[in-house]
């Protein structure tokens, strides 16, 4: 294996190390190294945050990329409205693992309207949910309609709330 000398501390490391082992910079081997992935943001903000930031993979430092913004798309994210596979969606999540006001997500953690295989919030659709009120396979509500329990007011509330979504949509 080749030796060369890490960019960072210019002890000698291998051509092929992801990590220089003396100071930890990534790719020590490299003249240069900015990172893996994506990093952009728009110029417009809203209190300092960027309308719209995407952002994944790893930054110069080899620290992971976080989308934060207004709307935040990444991997991992933190905005008003987060499309990310793990994040916080204050308004609105959407992902493999979501928590927010409302979420879909696998992993749903919401306030009011959760829906994935996994959901919680006063509104919970999902195999496994818990809530005021759930749709489920299984899971835990004051008013559930699963495949063992079907409660009257849970029925007549998840009927009336797909007439709504028909008529919101036009459907």
């Amino acid at each position: 294996m080749p030796l060369t000398q890490c960019r960072e501390c210019q002890q000698d490391v291998s051509t092929e190390a992801k990590s220089c082992p003396h100071c930890g910079a990534p790719f020590p081997a490299q003249k240069e190294w900015k990172g893996t992935g994506f990093d952009w943001k728009t110029k417009t903000t809203l209190y300092g945050y960027p309308l719209v930031h995407i952002a994944f993979g790893r930054d110069a430092h080899n620290k992971i990329r976080v989308a934060k913004g207004v709307i935040a798309i990444g991997q991992f994210g933190i905005g008003l409205i987060t499309i990310a596979q793990f994040g916080v969606g204050i308004l609105f999540g959407f992902g493999q693992f979501m928590l927010g006001f409302t979420a879909i997500a696998q992993f749903a953690i919401a306030g009011l309207f959760g829906a994935g295989q996994f959901a919680t919030g006063y509104i919970a659709i999902g195999q496994f949910a818990i809530g005021y009120y759930a749709l489920a396979q299984m899971g835990f509500a004051k008013y559930i309609w699963s495949t063992a329990n079907k409660d009257p007011e849970a029925i007549e509330f998840f009927e009336q709330l797909w007439v709504t979504v028909k008529s919101f949509l036009s459907i």
